[in-house]
């Protein structure tokens, strides 16, 4: 919002009131975390639900009003880091002040800066990604609520769960159903029928088989993820990575693309209060000290959440779904979303307040010793 982008985004937004955890046979709510208005009130912020290539268009646009150059068919081969420029497929050598290396999971800019290969690692778990369209869905009664009522539904279950919530205003309905990996080696991303899908789930919540029973074409992606760096930044002090090129995380707190965009909140508004190039190299340490703790527990805490979610039938299960039942609300609650101290961990974050501490504090001790 504080970049003003707020009405733009909301054209594409669905705002869901809450977020609900289900159990997988019968489809119960076993924890509700509201998020209309909660979120406004206590955290000054909506909670959107915003078609990815939506997002990306608005955030493209704003970046060319302020006049940026956006060169695509663009391939990296190989970086000068002391330069800095970057070498392009095409052999044309691009020279900059600095270099931030934003190309995500399959970064290979983050494999110069290591010296070595550095390809994703495996995860165990699959996405399969669905589109239903809401008006097929407003035709069945026991599926209209999932409509009429936007919220984030999450069925759990053992070894899977099912994560499902309305997009482009309301007119489709977004599926991801989050299993055991059972793709070929070599393959990342392909399509299957929809068989797969219904057969898996076929003991789950009636109305999850009736949504599967509307689905004609079915993808599945490999959910991979990068190990932690010891450094973000190159020691000459004029490259340095930001978001998943640094910090891929699994999807179960839906935190990938956001912990991108503090990411680069935070190091735009530092490099907005750059005075002296000589200043550049410890901006970009308080950067990396601002950011990676944070993104590290993200990180952590999304891959705990499937644990939590996938839990096999059993008294385990049985005691999550017994505690999330009587809404204690503590440190460690299994609904990460309404755990009292992580929720304001991952909600609370205010990038711009932690510029202007960290540009405060640079500024009078003329490094950022004291913050590493």
């Amino acid at each position: 919002m504080k970049w003003g982008l707020k009405e733009k985004m909301e054209n594409h937004a669905v705002i869901p009131k809450a977020l609900m955890l289900r159990g997988y046979k019968d489809g119960k709510i076993l924890s509700t975390q509201n998020l209309v208005p909660y979120t406004q009130e206590v955290y000054k912020g909506p909670y959107w639900h915003v078609h990815r290539a939506d997002f990306h268009n608005t955030m493209v646009q704003a970046a060319r009003d302020l006049g940026v150059k956006i060169q695509l068919n663009s391939c990296v081969t190989s970086i000068d880091f002391s330069a800095p420029s970057v070498t392009l497929k095409t052999g044309a050598t691009v020279a900059a002040d600095l270099i931030i290396g934003a190309d995500g999971l399959k970064s290979r800019c983050r494999e110069e800066m290591m010296g070595r290969a550095d390809p994703p690692h495996l995860t165990g778990d699959l996405a399969y990604r669905i589109i239903v369209k809401a008006d097929e869905m407003r035709k069945d009664p026991d599926l209209r609520e999932l409509t009429e009522d936007p919220a984030i539904n999450f069925w759990m279950g053992p070894d899977a769960h099912a994560a499902c919530y309305l997009l482009k205003g309301g007119g489709l309905y977004n599926i991801v159903l989050l299993c055991p990996d059972n793709m070929p080696a070599d393959v990342n991303i392909m399509t299957t029928g929809p068989e797969e899908v219904r057969d898996f789930f076929k003991t789950w919540d009636p109305r999850l088989g009736k949504l599967l029973n509307m689905v004609h074409e079915v993808s599945k992606w490999r959910l991979q993820n990068s190990r932690e760096m010891e450094t973000w930044l190159h020691p000459e002090g004029k490259f340095v990575l930001l978001g998943d090129a640094c910090h891929a995380t699994l999807p179960y707190l839906a935190q990938g693309a956001a912990m991108a965009v503090e990411d680069g909140a935070v190091l735009g508004g530092l490099l907005e209060r750059l005075e002296d190039r000589a200043q550049l190299k410890g901006l970009l340490a308080a950067y990396e000290s601002l950011r990676k703790k944070r993104t590290t527990r993200i990180v952590l805490e999304s891959t705990h959440q499937r644990d939590v979610f996938h839990l096999p039938d059993g008294p385990v299960q049985e005691a999550r779904d017994a505690e999330l039942l009587r809404d204690e609300l503590k440190p460690g609650f299994p609904n990460k979303w309404r755990d009292p101290e992580f929720q304001k961990f991952l909600f609370g974050y205010d990038a711009f307040a932690e510029v202007e501490t960290a540009w405060a504090r640079f500024k009078s001790e003329g490094s950022v010793n004291s913050m590493l």
